[in-house]
């Protein structure tokens, strides 16, 4: 009766670990998919995407600045006036004569400017196009840090699916192997110590089941903000698990990498060349700035001195504009701006060291993960080796009940950690490639590969 009950454990606990690979099969939502989802709703990846967009027209800002602009205004008046005429006549004197005209007053102009010699113009050109590709760069570190996010999300709620369904099998074999305590007990074959230890097992099983659902709840609401829409079920890891082969092996290739293509380093350099280039703006205020001026001017009794005549004035010329003193604001936004280029070699310097730290960890933990994996592969075959071992054991009577409590809660605890560090490998390989640059959707997709 005993071997029979046992028998029956084990294979309620080989049903659960197949029902929780086979889990997500029908209907379920790839990493692929909810990548692409969380390309689309995001609200963070939106947020990049239009920063991008804004910056992009920085260029066509800078460039205006080089360009003819071209202005018309048109004006009309309605005017009363006086006019006090002193007439001399020989014989008579003089004779005052005051007139009330009424009368509108049109004017109207076109202008064309060209710039022939402005610095300050010229600065700006350069600043907007290196403000439209620090945009770019910008939008690809935050694509990474997308990319990242959602695959983390979408694991976290795997590995909160896999220690509930986990939680499940070993709250269940507590609960069977109760029962069989109480049979047995009742028969005169079991011990009141084995109900108590089963007993207490049970109970942290029963905890550790409520805090795994909650925990699950948490994961899936992370990855539906993140998708955008409930994600539903999820792929999981296939059976055939076995980790890539990294294109660079030392972190010093890696480093080399990051340094030369990491976007977020990208975008900080761009940074010290804007701040640069604002310099040379301000400095711009010093020199003169020549353009030259095309007008055609149409006008119609436009002041009181050409009441009722109309007159077209066609003008071509240069126009010299020399600054003299501004009460020495030009000096002081000279060296604000001065200020923010050593503010911004600070932040490259400082989002450098950050990068390397966070490469490091990831090329850490991927190695780590390698040999983590392997190790919890073998622990997990030793542990079911140990329970089959251990049931024979017991039908031997050479073990005891507690001994196969044991060989289960290792077996179960192996499981999970090797889960865990898979994940974790996946994740580590996201970011060593985010940080050096070389994330982009292959990368996901060869991720997306060890799910089904």
């Amino acid at each position: 009766m005993a071997s029979k009950t046992i028998k029956r454990r084990s294979l309620a606990l080989a049903a659960g670990m197949a029902a929780l690979l086979a889990a997500g099969q029908a209907g379920a939502i790839s990493l692929q998919q909810a990548y692409e989802a969380a390309l689309k709703n995001d609200p963070q990846y939106r947020m990049n995407y239009y920063e991008r967009e804004s910056a992009r027209e920085n260029r066509i800002l800078g460039r205006s600045n080089l360009l003819p602009s071209v202005s018309a205004s048109y004006s009309a008046s309605r005017n009363v006036a006086d006019i006090e005429t002193l007439q001399n006549y020989y014989d008579l004197g003089t004779a005052q004569s005051i007139k009330h005209p009424r009368y509108i007053s049109h004017s109207s102009v076109v202008q064309l400017r060209q710039p022939i010699l402005n610095l300050d113009g010229i600065a700006r050109y350069r600043q907007g196009k290196v403000i439209a590709e620090q945009g770019e760069a910008a939008f690809e570190s935050g694509t990474d840090e997308v990319t990242v996010r959602v695959a983390s999300a979408y694991m976290d709620a795997l590995f909160a699916d896999d220690q509930v369904a986990l939680s499940k099998v070993a709250r269940d074999m507590y609960l069977e192997m109760m029962h069989v305590n109480n049979r047995l007990f009742e028969k005169g074959e079991g011990t009141k110590t084995d109900m108590l230890e089963t007993q207490a097992r049970l109970d942290i099983a029963e905890a550790q089941l409520t805090e795994a659902k909650d925990n699950a709840v948490a994961a899936r609401a992370t990855l539906a903000g993140v998708i955008g829409m409930d994600p539903g079920q999820l792929d999981q890891l296939t059976e055939s698990f076995r980790p890539a082969t990294l294109a660079f092996g030392s972190f010093e290739e890696w480093e080399k990498m990051a340094r030369a293509h990491n976007h977020e380093l990208a975008a900080a350099r761009l940074a010290v060349e804007n701040a640069r280039l604002d310099i040379q703006r301000n400095k711009a205020g010093h020199y003169p700035r020549v353009d030259f001026i095309a007008a055609y001017s149409k006008g119609n009794s436009e002041s009181i001195n050409t009441y009722d005549q109309a007159t077209v004035n066609r003008t071509i010329g240069v126009q010299v504009n020399i600054p003299i003193y501004q009460g020495g604001a030009i000096s002081a936004t000279t060296r604000q701006a001065a200020a923010g280029y050593e503010r911004a070699q600070a932040d490259l310097d400082a989002r450098t060291n950050k990068v390397l730290v966070e490469l490091r960890k990831a090329h850490n933990t991927v190695l780590s993960s390698v040999h983590k994996i392997e190790a919890l592969e073998k622990a997990v075959a030793s542990g079911q080796l140990l329970m089959k071992a251990t049931e024979q054991s017991i039908k031997g009577g050479v073990r005891i009940n507690l001994d196969l409590l044991n060989a289960q809660q290792q077996l179960y605890t192996s499981q999970r950690d090797l889960a865990q560090a898979r994940y974790t490998y996946l994740i580590g390989l996201l970011r060593l490639r985010a940080a050096a640059g070389t994330l982009d959707a292959s990368g996901v997709r060869e991720v997306a590969a060890y799910f089904r």
